[in-house]
């Protein structure tokens, strides 16, 4: 019992612990955007799957020596693709769809370890169940997701902080061995238990009635709503919410709770309650989706992941309600990682690729009423079937549908609250106009999620004037100004956003801009005129700032704006030391270096501060309050630079170097900890 306990439980935490590892090392190379997470996560969901189908034929199809010494070869073999750690060839050039090259990348680097160690829950959990006739396996797939849970909270807290990621990626390589060893001896333990089953256990369980059809649709379907509602509720909380660092991992630990709770005891779940209790989650999201209430970071995060918790729970509990004979084990996890699989391709290909916005989410609560409505009706012990003259149908009937036409509503308010509702890989974006035509104040602002990217005054006398984060005294405004202003300048920008930082160009200036996402330009160009009247000369290149940066001859620039992370959701590669000296490669040797860093949840300060100190140059922090007036943000800037002149400059002079910490130590391309500067 001791073995097979101990081969599920290292393989689920190696699962769950080469995951953040991989993301982190290929996160730079996609735009750090939340969308890689996703797409990732959509690839573990399609290698689990893999895995689990081997897992089922393997036991259906073969004997039990030839399925055993079949796994041990293939783990072995697994062993000559350590450590798994992707070559520099991986990296985007910039114009292939990033969804295909993440999968690719994947899967030539990590994906047949993890394919093998997602075998080992079902592949286990059958021969024990052979081994031990009389005793459930279910609870060790409880026993899996515990270990899942570990490693998942594990690494931010305890790997990431003390390990660089590239040793990360050895040391998970050396425990993947060991899982070699381990699950090798178990299979060779199991290939004499098996042989040695009684005849008559083996009757007992050829006996065993197979489940009906509809339990292998409900299985998968249970599970994708589970998986699809995880994905979506943590794209909306990162995206609307709040862009919190590290906040995905509490939605999906209280995914793989669901998954504990329902699989180690028939108690945790009882359909009297939780029945109820996902009415009022699904109405609960609908409301905060639907209605204009003020915006409460706390609570309206408390919400969405007690209403995902709630709902998994339902979706789950449900799944083991009708969980087969263990003979019928491994096609059980199978229709389960099948319906996770699904979740993740709608969630993470169908729906950025489909829908104009986030309506995957709006969608899946109506489904997911649906669903249960379903399960309950099928099942005929349902509360719903006792309750008097069918009122229970009629009010389960009648939320239904309030749900689904205030759904519809919501999605229906896209196309009439904005003036251009579009989506890809790398998120939503949206523009709307303020005001009223003929007034001065009269603006359009472009938006990604809660993340302001932009806006443009609409009168023409107006419409070259900066705003939002650009305003005369933030610290692009004042490097801008001061830096040889007398002469033609060079001006380096990263973040394209609707184009505000381009009313700073005058004719004979160069204006050189990276942007990641395509669909930014396209709305830019259309939606306003910052690119169009432009009197510089201007080039937009397409791509990561830093790769392209790394690829590019030197630039001479006289100004280089960092402005990829002033939202929330910080591209951690372009605040490490290889980062600094590349921009100071593209920088006049009395070049500024701007480095945008307002920001709500992390105080980026000491970051900056140990960069510049790496490098010999000095910083200084410039805070501007910013006037509401004029529609200039608050802002907080930090201008690198090995320039005396330039600082000592009556615009300049008077700003202190940012803040250094102990406790934060300088950033590589192989180290950082967003947790040590959380605020």
């Amino acid at each position: 019992m001791l073995l097979y306990a101990c081969t599920i439980f290292v393989s689920a935490f190696l699962l769950f612990q080469v995951q953040p590892i991989i993301a982190k090392i290929i996160l730079p190379w996609f735009g750090g955007t939340a969308a890689v997470w996703t797409t990732c996560m959509l690839f573990f969901q399609l290698a689990l799957l893999g895995g689990y189908l081997y897992s089922h034929f393997s036991t259906s199809r073969l004997a039990s020596r030839p399925q055993t010494t079949l796994h041990i070869a293939l783990l072995i073999a697994s062993c000559l693709l350590l450590p798994v750690v992707p070559g520099d060839a991986w990296k985007p050039a910039g114009g292939e769809n990033p969804t295909w090259a993440i999968l690719a990348l994947l899967a030539a680097t990590v994906g047949f370890p993890y394919f093998l160690l997602s075998t080992t829950g079902p592949l286990v959990q059958a021969w024990f169940s052979r081994a031990f006739p009389g005793r459930s396996p279910y609870r060790l797939f409880a026993l899996s997701n515990a270990g899942s849970m570990i490693a998942l909270l594990g690494y931010p807290f305890l790997v990431e902080p003390v390990l660089p990621t590239r040793l990360q990626a050895y040391v998970w390589s050396g425990g993947y061995v060991l899982f070699v060893a381990l699950c090798s001896y178990c299979a060779w333990k199991s290939r004499d238990s098996l042989s040695a089953v009684p005849q008559t256990a083996d009757a007992a369980t050829d006996d065993a009635a197979p489940p009906p059809a509809l339990h292998w649709i409900l299985w998968a379907l249970l599970a994708a709503c589970a998986s699809a509602l995880l994905l979506a509720i943590t794209n909306h909380l990162t995206l609307d919410i709040a862009p919190i660092p590290l906040l995905w991992v509490l939605p999906l630990s209280l995914y793989l709770l669901s998954f504990i709770l329902t699989f180690d005891s028939t108690g945790w779940y009882n359909r009297l309650w939780y029945l109820p209790a996902t009415a009022l989650a699904l109405g609960g999201m609908a409301y905060m989706l639907r209605a204009d209430v003020a915006s409460n970071v706390a609570r309206d995060i408390a919400i969405f992941v007690a209403a995902l918790f709630v709902c998994c729970m339902s979706c789950h509990g449900e799944l083991t309600a009708i969980k087969p004979h263990p003979r019928f084990l491994t096609g059980f996890y199978l229709m389960i990682s099948l319906g996770g699989a699904l979740g993740g391709l709608f969630v993470g290909v169908v729906a950025p690729y489909t829908f104009p916005d986030y309506w995957e989410l709006p969608i899946l609560l109506i489904v997911t009423a649906l669903l249960l409505l379903a399960v309950n009706y099928v099942d005929r012990e349902s509360i719903l079937h006792r309750t008097e003259r069918g009122w229970g149908w009629v009010v389960a009937g009648v939320a239904a549908l309030a749900l689904g036409v205030t759904m519809t509503q919501y999605i229906q308010e896209d196309f009439r609250s904005y003036r251009v509702v579009a989506r890809n890989f790398y998120g939503g974006l949206r523009t709307a106009d303020y005001g009223q035509q003929g007034e001065l104040e009269w603006s359009r602002k472009l938006t990604h999620g809660v993340i302001n990217h932009g806006e443009q005054y609409l009168e023409p006398m107006r419409h070259r004037e900066s705003t939002s984060y650009f305003g005369p005294k933030s610290g692009v405004g004042r490097a801008i100004r001061t830096k040889d202003r007398d002469q033609p300048q060079r001006i380096g920008i990263t973040g394209l956003g609707a184009g505000v930082m381009l009313s700073y160009a005058r004719a004979g200036d160069y204006y050189r801009i990276y942007e990641i996402n395509p669909l930014v330009l396209d709305v830019a160009k259309k939606e306003f005129t910052f690119i169009k009247d432009c009197p510089a000369k201007l080039d937009i290149i397409m791509g990561d700032a830093r790769l392209s940066l790394e690829r590019e001859s030197p630039q001479n620039f006289d100004v280089l704006h960092m402005d990829a992370f002033s939202s929330d959701s910080v591209p951690v590669h372009l605040l490490t030391k290889e980062a600094f000296q590349q921009y100071f490669r593209h920088l006049k040797p009395d070049g500024v270096l701007v480095m945008h860093i307002s920001n709500r949840y992390l105080n980026l300060q000491p970051v900056v501060a140990r960069g510049a100190q790496a490098l010999g140059k000095q910083a200084v922090l410039v805070e501007d309050e910013g006037d509401d007036d004029l529609g200039y943000f608050g802002t907080d800037m930090v201008l690198v630079t090995s320039n005396e002149k330039f600082l000592a400059h009556k615009d300049i002079a008077g700003f202190k170097p940012p803040e250094l910490q102990p406790s934060v130590p300088l950033w590589t391309d192989d180290y950082s900890n967003l947790f040590r500067i959380i605020k």
